[in-house]
């Protein structure tokens, strides 16, 4: 099987509950619970109305502005599952459209996350399928290949294996790895809960904000 030119099966997923209870989930937070240390970059951006995007990886790699196998993808697909695509981030032909769009939200997949770009924006931004890129171009793509799915990927730093889970809102994207999906649920819960308390301490003028002043004697600043 020639490395660069192949379709691979995926040997696992997260569940479709699991990816339901991170829906609820803030980004952010998940991130928080991460140490900060994991980003899809500040390029991939929503492109749809709204809407939240959580679900497995399915995975593509292709080079750039070919989409052969995104096709392929959209075929092998099941229902919840997110196409994520590393096409390099190359913007110089789009990957997606309005037709290609038809076809997965159709097939009622989870959404499509592409470092490339898209094109039909008007058409993708009306509706609520989650579509997360790089950019926007009217040049459409070509159709020969190579490619691979259900190959370990990239984005900005971001390592991405098939069946992990992708969750997305309107502050970006966010891998969380299959083997990590239960401990950072539960740690994304508990950092959640602790928002809404400080939220509701704002409110009702009993937020401590001491650590301030603490945190700038720490550090040395002069003039508290």
């Amino acid at each position: 099987m020639p490395i660069g030119f192949r379709i691979l099966p995926r040997a696992r997923q997260v569940d479709a509950a699991t990816a339901e209870r991170f829906r609820a989930l803030p980004v952010a937070n998940i991130s928080d619970c991460m140490s900060r240390m994991t980003a899809g970059g500040p390029r991939l951006r929503p492109m749809h109305s709204g809407g939240v995007l959580s679900g497995p990886a399915l995975t593509v790699k292709t080079r750039p502005g070919d989409n052969l196998m995104i096709h392929k993808a959209i075929g092998l697909a099941q229902p919840g599952d997110v196409i994520v695509v590393d096409a390099g981030g190359d913007l110089t032909n789009a990957l997606i459209g309005e037709l290609m769009l038809a076809q997965m939200v159709k097939k009622n997949l989870g959404g499509i996350v592409i470092n490339g770009a898209i094109r039909d924006s008007g058409a993708i931004r009306a509706q609520d399928f989650p579509v997360y890129a790089a950019g926007v171009t009217h040049r459409g793509p070509y159709k020969d290949g190579p490619g691979e799915i259900n190959v370990t990927i990239a984005l900005d730093g971001m390592v991405i294996e098939p069946g992990d889970l992708i969750v997305g809102d309107e502050d970006g994207l966010l891998c969380v790895p299959f083997d990590d999906v239960a401990a950072l649920e539960a740690a994304t819960l508990a950092k959640n809960a602790a928002e809404q308390k400080t939220i509701a301490a704002i409110a009702d003028d009993s937020n401590d904000t001491a650590w301030v002043d603490a945190a700038l004697r720490r550090n040395g600043c002069e003039g508290l």
